[in-house]
């Protein structure tokens, strides 16, 4: 019912989202782009392809003014004026099509983006347990025989459909990623090989010569938890321990977004979070929203199986909507 509201009301938004948008900022979220199938990430994300993001991008800058982070650091601070709204384009999570595809498009276009990493998996040295997810998902799909105790894994029967299969092994979180080495085995998928052979996250070499470019490397976490599961000590440890890598790599250390949702974090982490006077602000990606913590902004999930154009409307027409009923600003206890 809530989709079927929200599509009738971005029907009537105006093709000039530049005015209609209700922030003055707009902070798209990626994680890759390919025209190629990939296997690690198929299952769990919609990501585009060249012409798809090439459009979002032609309609952003139609729209929005896009901006650097020293930019955005500028605009947030009252110290940069343009007459656009802004745009901050963001990637999530290292993977290698951003140095293959992406980052040429952008220097083409002449567009800044910040990439926040996952020190853990860069070099290939290990893969996001929902990339595995994907790649065993992938495994049930094409696999002509699936060997029982995959079932029994997860208390079905060997009767259960495969969809179903695939849809319990999705659905594995960070604290049982262990499940997964097992599922791997009976599966005939070999992560450490499929890393060694298709190098699914991006080389310290790569982000280095992508900072040399003028992109933007920052934290995203040592190895994507979901931040709400943890206590703040496993919260700061991660974050801390990111940021000590970043500086060692002379990265840019001074934000942060959340993997996965800030949904259920409280405020005595973002109070432990900026103690660190050299952490500017931080990023979640709940759409257009905002939150009682000021320095922690919203981005815009792009990867939604719609255009650009589309998901902007959206957002801008569901903010709107709850702007009525006073919930469109996260509220942190």
């Amino acid at each position: 019912m809530k989709d079927r509201i929200i599509n009738v009301l971005a029907a009537f938004e105006s093709g000039d989202i530049g005015k209609s948008f209700p922030l003055d900022y707009c902070l798209p979220l990626y994680h890759s782009v390919s025209d190629r199938e990939l296997p690690h990430i198929k299952h769990v994300i919609r990501y585009k392809n060249t012409k798809q993001f090439e459009e979002d991008l032609d309609h952003l800058a139609k729209n929005f003014r896009f901006v650097s982070w020293q930019e955005f650091k500028d605009y947030i601070s009252g110290d940069f004026k343009p007459e656009k709204k802004i745009a901050l384009l963001t990637f999530d999570d290292g993977f290698r099509e951003f140095y293959d595809v992406a980052a040429p498009i952008l220097e083409r276009k002449g567009i800044y983006a910040c990439n926040f990493v996952n020190p853990a998996f860069i070099d290939n040295k290990d893969m996001m347990f929902r990339c595995k997810a994907s790649l065993l998902a992938d495994a049930v799909e094409k696999n002509k025989t699936i060997h029982p105790e995959v079932y029994r894994m997860f208390s079905l029967g060997s009767h259960a459909e495969r969809e179903t299969l695939q849809k319990n092994i999705l659905q594995v979180n960070y604290r049982g990623k262990d499940l997964l080495e097992g599922l791997a085995e009976k599966l005939e998928v070999d992560f450490n090989a499929y890393s060694k052979e298709y190098k699914p996250y991006l080389s310290t070499e790569e982000l280095k010569e992508l900072t040399r470019k003028g992109f933007g490397i920052s934290s995203h976490s040592w190895d994507h938890p979901k931040y709400g599961d943890l206590s703040l000590k496993e919260q700061m440890e991660t974050t801390n321990k990111t940021f000590a890598y970043l500086k060692d790599n002379n990265f840019l250390y001074e934000s942060f977004a959340f993997p996965f949702t800030d949904f259920e974090v409280r405020k005595d982490f973002f109070d432990e979070l900026f103690k660190n006077e050299e952490i500017y602000c931080s990023f979640g990606c709940a759409g257009v929203k905002l939150d009682s913590v000021k320095r922690n902004f919203q981005r815009i999930p792009m990867e939604m199986g719609e255009s650009g154009e589309q998901i902007l409307k959206k957002e801008t027409a569901y903010f709107k909507l709850k702007r009525l009923i006073n919930k469109n600003t996260i509220l942190r206890k």
